[in-house]
């Protein structure tokens, strides 16, 4: 026992380690800087209006960085000039350094031609990494991310140069041309663009800017030490320390069996997490925070490691007879352990950062409606051990044969579940953290029908009051917003799905009138009807037909105006989900002065201008 177990924690210190450190395709940034400027051919029929809104920024930002340009009004520019749009330069998730603007489809657009919309500062393969649609079938009204790269200079090139426009070449475009252009040396063009072919009059290429006051800003001056060299003290400090710990988690070990001791049983259960001494209470970090709902002083159980052999028995060798689902990450299989009904997760090695995420959040929070981590096991592949819950999924009741329908009653209380669950996560941690991952599938359904939060694979720690992008998307498709960035919002919107989910019945993504090849978005279809002067007829034409008429239409119709609120495409002003928790205990509580539709305009505006959304 006492050599089998050493190799089991020094293989996950080595696992933690390996985790720990960015894979190369990470390592190109480390962050980003607060202005870049892209250059962009005025078209015909375009004028600063439209090019304010692709561009998301505006018209008085456009004419500050373009000076010298003859610009008579905002609806007049010369077709053909190129103009400058300032944006920040963000490092998307350790890999990119551009931009994400929203872009909503139209008929028969394609990624070559929506480039060519953008006077090519993005390009054809930019569009198809950073979305997911096929290039040739793209379905309108969808929002792409238009990603436009961007720079942020080099000290070793130049120290003058802290300004960077993303200039897409044209045929006639030279080296020599561009260096007049940018009023620079050819040698300084040529040592910023390595790689470029300027013969070519194709690509993309960056050039020193100028500010709004018509001058070259110098580089930021920095710390001394770069990003790169910074991130490898760290992975080394990290080396270091889990080698040292294996090491000595070896070493205690191997003494201990040289002395032929043995753990007794009270004592292996004391330090497995179910003796008296097991558990350890802590305070959580925001004690003490008004309005913390009582949450100054949680329980965070220590995870159980098991050994591959009793999870094996307790599965019947992971037999099909127990296997009860099967995730994106991995299969599930129902067990007993040590006298409790568990779920246990069998995930592939290959899944190593879902599995850290998931240990890392749940042995860090302990809420009723997330999910509860057991254990864990690291021999041949990885487990996660959790509490089984008893009714499976949300959409196994909402969807699935063979169940009785959902008392409205009981989704009401399913949706204040979950969403007490996310906004524990969101406002009452530490780093906060951002499931990424919300879904009926993973909204779990206990004996008493109340709701838990499941499957943290995907989850992201964030700091307080920031907000990041991502390098691509992930999620579910139908759950995923319109926006790129990383914040909780995400989560948001996600959950505004879930209501949708939770009125009809029917899945994020539609086939409308039973058609193979057409789909539409759930959030799409209720939208429609939420905008009508008068939604309540149709609006009941989308409330699950298994309720029959077993439901108040008032309650319905403000779920459904809550949802809306959650899937704005604007994540600016979607609800927090402590508004929404308050929205729903008040839905809950069938109070009948009780009005979504004010809540949403004036508390939304409130929070809104006060800086809480």
């Amino acid at each position: 026992m006492f050599e089998s177990r050493p190799r089991i924690v020094l293989s996950f210190l080595v696992l933690v380690y390996l985790s720990s450190v960015p894979l190369p395709v990470e390592s190109q940034c480390k962050k980003g800087c607060d202005l870049a400027l892209g250059s962009f051919y005025v078209w015909r029929g375009s004028n600063l209006t439209l090019i304010s809104q692709m561009f998301s920024t505006s018209i008085p930002d456009i004419v500050a960085y373009n000076n010298k340009v003859n610009i008579p009004n905002q609806d007049s520019v010369i077709a053909g000039t190129r103009i400058n749009i300032p944006f920040s330069c963000d490092c998307l998730d350790n890999d990119v350094l551009g931009h994400s603007f929203p872009y909503k489809v139209k008929p028969r657009d394609t990624y070559g031609l929506i480039a060519r919309n953008y006077s090519d500062v993005t390009t054809v393969d930019l569009l198809k990494r950073f979305n997911s649609y096929p290039e040739n079938n793209i379905p309108d009204n969808v929002n792409l991310s238009v990603v436009v790269n961007c720079y942020c200079g080099n000290s070793d090139v130049s120290k003058d140069y802290g300004l960077f426009v993303t200039y897409p070449l044209r045929a006639e475009e030279n080296l020599t041309y561009v260096a007049s252009t940018a009023n620079v040396s050819a040698n300084i063009i040529r040592r910023y663009n390595p790689e470029a072919n300027f013969s070519s009059g194709k690509g993309i290429i960056f050039i020193p800017g100028k500010d709004k006051n018509g001058n070259f800003p110098p580089l930021p001056t920095s710390t001394g030490m770069s990003g790169g060299a910074i991130a490898g003290i760290s992975i080394g400090a990290i080396g270091v320390v889990l080698l040292l710990a294996a090491l000595v988690y070896v070493g205690y070990y191997r003494k201990k069996a040289k002395k032929g001791l043995q753990l007794s049983s009270e004592d292996h259960l004391r330090q497995s997490g179910h003796g008296p001494e097991g558990s350890t209470s802590v305070k959580a970090a925001d004690s003490g925070r008004k309005g913390d709902g009582g949450l100054s002083g949680i329980t965070v159980d220590k995870s159980v490691e098991f050994t591959y052999e009793e999870l094996a028995t307790a599965t019947n060798d992971f037999s099909i007879a127990n296997k009860i689902g099967q995730g994106g990450f991995g299969a599930v299989y129902y067990a007993e352990l040590r006298g409790e009904k568990a779920a246990i997760k069998k995930m592939d090695m290959k899944a190593t950062r879902e599995f850290l995420a998931e240990l890392k959040v749940l042995t860090n929070v302990h809420h009723l409606n997330l999910v509860r981590l057991i254990g864990y096991c690291v021999e041949g592949s990885l487990f996660l051990v959790y509490e089984y819950v008893e009714n499976g999924h949300i959409g196994q009741h909402l969807r699935g044969t063979g169940r009785d329908p959902l008392p409205w009653s009981k989704r009401v209380q399913i949706a204040l579940d979950s969403a007490r669950g996310l906004e524990y996560i969101h406002e009452h941690t530490v780093p906060v953290y951002i499931h990424r991952d919300i879904k009926t599938a993973n909204i779990l359904i206990d004996k008493n029908f109340h709701a838990k939060v499941a499957d943290f694979g995907l989850t992201k720690l964030t700091e307080v009051g920031r907000s990041y992008l991502r390098r691509r998307l992930v999620g579910t498709f139908g759950y995923m917003p319109p926006e790129y960035t990383l914040s909780p919002k995400v989560d948001v919107y996600a959950f505004g799905v879930v209501l949708y989910e939770l009125i009809s019945a029917k899945e994020a993504i539609v086939k409308p009138n039973g058609s193979v090849t057409e789909s539409k978005g759930l959030v799409a279809l209720f939208e429609e009807v939420l905008n009508q002067p008068d939604p309540d007829e149709d609006l009941q034409k989308l409330v699950d037909p298994r309720l029959g008429d077993d439901y108040p239409l008032d309650s319905v119709r403000k779920m459904a105006q809550l949802a809306k609120a959650c899937t704005q495409k604007n994540p600016l002003i979607r609800p927090s989900m402590r508004s929404i928790v308050v929205a729903l205990m008040t839905l809950s509580s069938s109070t009948e002065d009780w009005d979504v539709g004010s809540f949403y305009k004036n508390e939304g505006l409130i929070n809104l201008v006060s800086g809480r959304w």
